[in-house]
């Protein structure tokens, strides 16, 4: 891979999430109920605690899991809930290891069509619909992942000068703009459960 991501908006973060996919799909498990830079970053505090300079799923899924929960709630937190997201991380590197023996980029490598790839995403333990297409555009946009009908699998975070989502985040503009959008969708949301 070798693009350089501006997600956690800390360079050796980035650097870690630009270089490994398992660092990236732990990012994007992370992304929910925090700040983006905060579960963008929580892979980086993970290998450092690790003492390691990349994750390696192996590790992670055959770690104690009162061990792991451990690592991620030490201060700081690597998320608001460090219980939960150790064994959703954990599951997800099982999951890794079971099917794509622990290679994250095997999920997308080789893939034919958008439709399998959302479909592969999808199968990862905490990737829902939303996160699955996200993390598809994401794949698309910013690495040149690009399989037949891949906007399409993407839905509305594929589309072309969109600024929906981490997808869409190169930079500090660009991350300005994904926030303006997602403060708009909630108060359009907000107004729309009023009415």
């Amino acid at each position: 891979m070798d693009t350089t991501l501006r997600l956690a908006q800390q360079p050796e973060a980035d650097a870690l999430l630009s270089r490994s996919p398992l660092a990236l799909l732990i990012g994007m498990l992370l992304d929910q109920q925090v700040p983006m830079e905060w579960a963008f970053s929580g892979p980086y505090t993970i290998a450092q605690r690790l003492g390691r300079d990349d994750l390696d799923a192996h590790e992670i899924a055959g770690y104690d899991p009162d061990a792991f929960v451990a690592l991620l709630s030490a201060k700081p937190a690597v998320h608001r809930y460090p219980g939960s997201m150790a064994k959703r991380i954990q599951q997800l590197c099982q999951y890794l290891v079971e099917h794509y023996d622990g290679d994250a980029a095997a999920v997308w490598r080789d893939v034919r069509t958008g439709k399998e790839l959302l479909d592969r995403l999808m199968a990862l333990p905490g990737f829902g619909k939303q996160k699955a297409q996200i993390f598809l555009a994401l794949l698309g946009k910013q690495f040149g992942i690009r399989p037949e009908g891949w906007r399409e699998a993407a839905g509305p975070y594929g589309e072309e000068g969109s600024y929906r989502s981490v997808a869409d985040i190169t930079g500090p503009e660009s991350l300005e703009k994904v926030r303006a959008y997602k403060q708009q969708a909630k108060r359009a949301a907000k107004g729309a459960a009023a009415g």
